[in-house]
């Protein structure tokens, strides 16, 4: 039975808005959004959708229906939706930008799951907004895919993300210059519906602040309360102070749970900041795979890697004080700004300690010499060029085997990328037999922390060269690798015999493949 559709509009009807509707880039003040349609597109057709994300959203018996292709392309609307683009401003690499805005994001609509709980569903793509400045609200094929498959794999791997529902080509090609190197040129484009709760953003209350529109501010204030924090209780300072101690605290566990993946998410601007705590904005992302803590994805970032691996933890820090000024007109006391950003790092402290501690199989900090030997180990991990996915993954087989290794097994200098000379050798048995011992010394029973462990070591991720395949299999018309990955990567902790292909390092082809080693914000 098909499930009956509701939409709700508590953002339209709690919040401001602009009375002009026209698809024209403008300043807009005093209101949080701005109605507008979705451009149409010549022939929309669907590439793939995420069966696990319809069922939960009550979507799955229209999946495959000519309406949810013209819906998810832009062509129509399901009846109760009442399609919007949302205000807000932001910090981009350091600097505070002025007015942002969904430039070609557009929210359908408010959807209520079948279990109660409401979701925006939003196009990414659909054409212009009042907030798409000089661009033409479009995106390309390279990617939506991008952005389909890697909100469902780190919705798999645990990580607190926005979804994504549907994958749609529009027949249209969008001109773009990947590298910014003056060679644009045509693409297909696509558009991908993606999924959450709310994309209320750091700068949605940045922007208000900035102008000094206190009134505004605090009715979107009001609304965050109201709808996602309920239990922070009625508006006053408390209420605001709790607000920004908890998206501090859920800032800091997101970062974390990136690190012990891997993750880099390529533009930690404020904009791109969720306030539910969400990986959001899925542009020039990439996982780390010989360990680096400078290394950035993003040829934007080349010269200053602000958003580098090893800055992730810093710069959610430095995003929360921007939230935290942002609120103290509302907050009244600068001390509980600076309470929050101890508040992160504690949070992140924790989470990153308990995260690891699963990762290797042990209590990190339960004895002395435990932060040495993590230390140790990163230490040693980036000057032998290790694959990070692959060698957390390995650690649980190393762990079951009777007696302290003497020498660093074949299965981990697999995971080196360069050979390891004899002394790097040597410093990885080293570390290798410390830490069997330290991890036996707590583990009662072995078979059920080896266990843990690979649940907390994925074996799948999606590296920037499989996304790359993808891609170009795509453009060439062969959509069975997206359809794979997806279906690998909804269980990446799960041992998959048939897709050992796809957990391996990356290919010496894909070293310095655009799209592989090195991407930029334009899509």
């Amino acid at each position: 039975m098909t499930h009956p559709l509701c939409f709700r509009r508590r953002f339209l009807d709690s919040l401001p808005g602009d009375v002009d509707a026209r698809p024209v880039s403008r300043q807009v003040h005093g209101a949080l959004w701005s109605r507008v349609q979705p451009t149409p597109v010549s022939s929309p057709r669907m590439l793939a959708w995420s069966e696990p994300l319809a069922r939960e959203l009550g979507l799955q018996e229209r999946m495959a229906t000519d309406e949810a292709v013209r819906v998810f392309g832009g062509n129509a609307t399901f009846d109760g939706m009442d399609p919007y683009a949302a205000n807000y401003g932001g910090h981009q690499f350091g600097a505070f930008a002025g007015q942002l805005g969904d430039g070609r994001a557009i929210t359908l609509g408010e959807l209520v799951a079948p279990d109660g709980s409401v979701h925006e569903l939003q196009l990414k793509g659909a054409g212009p907004t009042a907030y798409s400045r000089r661009a033409d609200g479009r995106a390309v094929l390279r990617s939506s895919i991008r952005e389909f498959l890697c909100s469902e794999a780190m919705h798999a791997l645990g990580v607190p993300t926005t979804r994504a529902l549907s994958l749609v080509a529009t027949g249209d090609n969008v001109v773009r210059d990947m590298f910014y190197d003056g060679n644009p040129k045509a693409e297909p484009g696509a558009i991908v519906c993606r999924v959450a709760p709310s994309f209320l953003r750091f700068g949605n209350f940045e922007l208000p602040a900035s102008r000094g529109d206190v009134a505004l501010l605090q009715k979107l204030a009001d609304f965050a309360i109201a709808t996602h924090f309920p239990e922070f209780g009625q508006p006053s300072r408390d209420s605001y102070a709790a607000l920004l101690r908890e998206v501090a605290s859920r800032t800091a566990k997101l970062v974390a749970h990136w690190q012990s993946v891997g993750f880099v998410h390529g533009v930690m601007n404020t904009d791109n900041m969720s306030l539910l705590g969400l990986t959001i904005d899925y542009g020039p992302y990439g996982w780390v795979e010989n360990l680096d803590f400078g290394w950035t994805p993003n040829t934007t970032d080349a010269t200053h890697r602000r958003y580098s691996f090893g800055n992730q933890p810093g710069v959610g820090l430095w995003n929360v004080a921007r939230f935290g000024e942002a609120l103290l007109p509302l907050l009244g006391d600068e001390r509980v700004a600076e309470e929050a950003l101890e508040v992160y790092q504690r949070s992140y402290g924790d989470a990153a300690r308990e995260r690891f501690s699963h990762k290797l199989g042990l209590r990190i900090g339960a004895q002395e010499g435990d932060g040495e030997l993590v230390q140790d180990l990163f230490t040693w991990m980036q000057r032998a060029a290790v694959d990070m996915t692959l060698f957390f993954r390995e650690l649980s087989s190393r762990l079951r085997e009777d007696s302290a290794p003497t020498d660093l097994p074949q299965t981990l200098v697999a995971c080196c990328y360069r050979e390891p000379d004899a002394q790097t050798r040597e410093e990885g048995a080293r570390w290798l037999a410390r830490w069997w011992r330290r991890a036996r010394s707590e583990a009662t029973d072995v078979a059920t922390v080896a266990r843990s462990m690979d649940r907390s070591n994925p074996r799948f991720v999606l590296r920037n060269w499989l996304a790359q395949q993808a891609i170009d299999d795509a453009q060439r018309g062969d959509l069975a690798t997206i359809h794979r990955l997806a279906l690998v990567l909804q269980r990446p902790y799960d041992e998959q015999p048939d897709e050992v292909g796809l957990a391996q390092k990356r290919p010496a082809w894909a070293d310095d493949k655009p799209g592989c080693s090195s991407l930029s914000c334009s899509s």
